[in-house]
Formats: C-alpha cells, structure tokens, sequence
C-alpha cells in the first residue's frame, strides 16, 4: 500500500507521497513522484499500486514525455498519454497478472500547469486509462491508503486555503495514516505549485525533521480533548433516570 495526496486551492496545488515499498515481509524506500520542469511546462505524477505495472507505465510514458513532451499544451493531453501507456501495460501483461492472482491496479493523480492551462490543474487516472479533475466542490484527493487521512482533510481543507496551510494538512493526514498503517512511513517528498509560476518545488522531508510537528499535534489534540464543552457526556457515567427500552 502506499499514500499519495493532492490539494487543490485557489492559490496552486500541493503534492505529498511516502516512500514505503512493501513486498511480502520486505520494506524498501523508493520514490513515487516523477516530475517534469520547463518553462512555462510543468507537472508531477504520483502512482499507487502494483509495482512492476507502474515502473512499465512510468518507462513508456517516460520515452513519450522525451520524444513529444512540446507537442502537449494542456495538461489533460499529458493526463490522457498516461491513461494510453496504462492501457497499453495492461494489454500487454493483464491476462498474465489474473492468472498469477495479482490485480492489475494502478491509480496515478497529475497535477501542473502547461503552456495554455489558465491555471493549475489537478486529475485522477484510474486504471481504466478514464479520469476525472479534481475542483473546488472536493479539493484533494487521496491514493493508496486513504481511509485515515480523509477525516482530516474533510475537517479543514477548502478551495480558499493558502498553500502554507494545505501542506500542514496535507502533512497531518499523511502522519494519521502513518501512525494507523504499517505499510506506510517516512520519507515524505512533497510537491508544490503556485498559480502562474509554471515551476514545481520539490522536496523530501526524513522523520527527524518533522518529528516535533507529530510531538505539538498529539500534545494538542489531547488538549482539545480534555477542554471539550462535553458535561452532558458525564451522564454517561451513571445510571440513567429513564429506563431505556429493549429491544
């Protein structure tokens, strides 16, 4: 399993992934973001899923983006040249895969701007080759293990967050799926985009340096608790006055 995130905001869009590769009771740490930077050209790709059918994917859309990256102008033609090499790995290798009880499953999110995309754009590919944008009704979107990130994202993402504020969130999410998963952890490599820079920050953050922003979250949600306006609650430590009825 795996974690990928993307937020969209009304001020550019953010990336983030971990780097846990886990087969059978083997762990490893690989890089799931590929990124592309040129001017006036830019965009990142995060997968989850079956290994080997994303490093195939990865390698075809790869010798695409170096033979005819200048002849896509709008993101959602990059988006659909990635669908066409999932499906072309998919043909090639889908009825081997069924046959060996392995899933062909790969979910990919792409995010960037291109030369004549009016702002930041954010898609999910699903395995199909299919995919839709993600928008301001939903800003983000999840891959992999998604379960125990999502209630907080639903609690304080919207369209109007800055991007200071979507890569805290988008940090807290990954270190509630972390702390709840075995199969996902450190390092992060996130990935940020401005509206109209065409240039996409990348980096990679190791558990040390993050450690404290875990540390004041759990001091602070703990807090939270033991300050909540919660005395009705206490009736929960006594017998109630009305009997309750039995089914």
């Amino acid at each position: 399993m795996t974690f990928c995130l993307g937020i969209k905001t009304k001020h550019g869009i953010v990336g983030l992934s971990d780097t846990r590769i886990t087969s059978g009771s083997e762990t490893t740490t690989s890089k799931k973001v590929y990124v592309v930077n040129k001017k006036k050209h830019s965009f990142f790709v995060m997968t989850s899923g079956l290994r080997s059918v994303r490093d195939k994917a990865i390698t075809y859309f790869t010798e695409v983006i170096e033979q005819q990256d200048d002849q896509f102008n709008k993101l959602y033609k990059t988006v659909n040249e990635l669908g066409n090499q999932i499906k072309r790995v998919a043909k090639e290798d889908k009825k081997d895969l069924d046959e060996s009880g392995l899933d062909f499953n790969l979910h990919a999110i792409i995010g960037g701007q291109l030369e004549e995309d009016s702002e930041p754009k954010l898609y999910l590919l699903y395995p199909q080759g299919n995919w839709i944008e993600i928008r301001r009704g939903t800003p983000f979107v999840i891959i992999g293990n998604s379960g125990f990130g999502n209630p907080v994202l639903r609690r304080s993402i919207t369209y109007e967050e800055t991007l200071d504020f979507a890569i805290k969130s988008a940090f807290l999410a990954f270190d509630a799926t972390r702390i709840s998963a075995n199969d996902v952890d450190f390092p992060i490599d996130t990935v940020t985009m401005e509206n109209g820079a065409f240039h996409i920050h990348e980096n990679r953050f190791e558990q040390n340096e993050l450690l404290h922003i875990s540390d004041f979250w759990n001091s602070r949600l703990k807090k939270a608790v033991s300050d909540l306006p919660a005395d009705i609650l206490n009736r929960a430590l006594q017998d109630s006055e009305s009997p309750i009825d039995e089914f």
